[in-house]
């Protein structure tokens, strides 16, 4: 801040100018810091309700889960084995069970508890995603995928890998939604060097990486720094609540990965989620012997 004054003698002649120059640089960064807190409050207040009401229905709605899954369980016994509605009526089923292991994620969030992670082949994952969205997604979007098919564990939480998938997918269908498009999902083992990083919140290692591409209308450089806040969105009303993108990088970070994003207008987006690879493979299970199996039985249980 610069502030000047001309001084005159008796007769009202300049005589010279006086400034007073301030460094408002500490002042400034408080005032940022202050109103980047002010955000953060409110984002948490938001969070905090969407906790409690999240809480309130998820019961509710595991009930109609269960109706779902019940009943499909009761179609599948009385179709023949040879009928062609099987295969989709096992996807209901698939589906509900991941819807149920969502609803167990939303009231784990409410009671902020920590979500359990076990040794994941991640391909497994993503074909069995790739598989529910594409009976989802119409045929003027084209899939395109290259997995990887040697062994490639991570430490996740499967629905959660699957949620990942599911958001970035969808954002790429919306994006390509009025032309159509292709949508590319790639997966493969990389190690990342110092010299070499995409993210500076990476530790060097090896990890498995995770493209989903699209051919869609792009990420305008004014809001890229954005794309990742919750609430924040570019859809229309109805179409999108700005979770999708907000959810994937906060499970990245949660695995201790992170989500990297390459994009142009009208040119398209690409996707990078970055998550730790157990170098050693699948840890290995401890054999139970005949003493420590569980009695069995016989019967019908209700």
């Amino acid at each position: 801040r610069v502030n000047g004054s001309l001084l005159r003698d008796k007769k009202g002649n300049p005589l010279h100018f006086i400034f007073h120059i301030q460094d408002l640089t500490a002042e400034k960064a408080a005032e940022d810091d202050k109103r980047q807190l002010e955000n953060q409050l409110r984002q948490a207040q938001k969070m905090e309700a969407i906790g409690t009401l999240a809480g309130g229905i998820a019961h509710d709605f595991n009930n109609i889960l269960s109706a779902v899954g019940g009943y499909t369980e009761l179609a599948l016994l009385k179709l023949p084995e040879d009928s062609d509605i099987r295969d989709n009526l096992s996807n209901v089923k698939q589906a509900a069970a991941r819807a149920t292991d969502l609803v167990r994620q939303i009231l784990a969030f409410s009671r902020q508890a920590e979500h359990e992670k076990v040794s994941l082949q991640i391909s497994s994952v993503v074909k069995e995603a790739l598989q529910l969205l594409r009976a989802s997604l119409p045929a003027m979007i084209d899939i395109n995928k290259t997995i990887d098919n040697a062994p490639l564990f991570i430490m996740a939480d499967p629905t959660q890998i699957h949620q990942i998938v599911m958001n970035l997918a969808t954002n790429a269908y919306h994006a390509m939604e009025e032309a159509g498009g292709r949508l590319t999902v790639k997966l493969k083992q990389v190690r990342l060097v110092p010299a070499q990083m995409p993210s500076k919140e990476l530790d060097p290692g090896e990890y498995a990486c995770l493209t989903v591409a699209d051919t869609g209308c792009g990420i305008e450089k004014g809001v890229m720094d954005k794309i990742f806040d919750p609430y924040f969105t570019t859809k229309d009303v109805g179409k999108g609540t700005g979770m999708g993108l907000a959810a994937a990088y906060g499970t990245a970070r949660n695995h201790r990965g992170s989500v990297d994003v390459v994009s142009e207008p009208e040119a398209g987006s690409a996707f990078y989620v970055y998550l730790p690879a157990l170098t050693s493979g699948q840890p290995e299970l401890e054999a139970l012997d005949a003493e420590t199996l569980p009695p069995r039985g016989s019967g019908v249980v209700l």
